[in-house]
């Protein structure tokens, strides 16, 4: 296992001191479990078009194809 050394301000320090001792754990441990989380969450999490965020949302809906072209829907519209 290597060996990294980083600064932390007090606050972060507290809350990584404050966990290791709720879990009954080292600090390092803390440490190394959050980097797994961000580095976990950086890979399956992609920015993308809207379609590619919500792709698995599309046809979810059942009802008209387009609500703009049939004027019954637009009843009430924008009051």
């Amino acid at each position: 296992m290597k060996i990294l050394t980083l600064r932390l301000d007090e606050a972060l320090y507290a809350k990584v001191l404050c966990m290791s001792k709720r879990r009954k754990t080292t600090r390092s441990e803390v440490v190394r479990e959050a980097l797994n989380v961000y580095f976990e969450k950086g890979n399956n999490s992609s920015k993308g078009s809207a379609f590619e965020l919500a792709h698995d949302l599309a046809g979810a809906v059942a009802g008209p194809r387009d609500l703009s072209v049939n004027k019954i829907h637009l009843k009430g519209f924008g009051r």
